[in-house]
């Protein structure tokens, strides 16, 4: 199965590929619409310092924690890529506990949530990948 990777050493913590994320997952026809004067709200995190920098986003885990500590059901695993159903959500953060990358986090909604590799709103690429202007973000299959 295809994931995100991030090659670090080409990272410039420029957090572009937070805002294309944000975007992707507005539900918005424009980037302006959705994100100007907002906080924005992105699945992918940029973490480092001065010296380095890095994307955080869910590794999608062949036998994820977190599915199995959801005690409403609400995450799941869809051909490969774990997936949180907002309607049973109920917000108790078990998940953002568990998840030993720090992939998980509250939305504005009261309901957690993380990356998805944009299975609903992209077109074959996620919007982080097609966004990186320094393609440190790469979504590729590997053993």
């Amino acid at each position: 199965m295809k994931r995100v990777y991030v090659d670090e050493k080409w990272c410039l913590g420029c957090h572009l590929c937070e805002y294309y994320c944000a975007f992707a997952n507005s539900g918005k026809s424009s980037m302006i619409k959705a994100l100007k004067d907002r906080k924005i709200n992105p699945r992918i995190q940029i973490e480092g310092d001065n010296h380095i920098s890095f994307a955080v986003s869910c590794r999608h885990c062949t036998d994820p924690i977190c599915v199995k500590s959801c005690i409403a059901g609400a995450l799941s695993i869809k051909d490969g890529v774990v997936c949180i159903d907002k309607n049973k959500c109920v917000g108790c953060h078990t998940c953002v506990l568990v998840c030993p990358y720090g992939a998980i986090m509250p939305s504005d909604e009261g309901v957690m949530q993380k990356c998805e590799l944009c299975i609903e709103n992209a077109d074959g690429k996620p919007a982080c990948v097609q966004g990186c202007p320094n393609k440190a973000i790469i979504f590729e299959e590997r053993e």
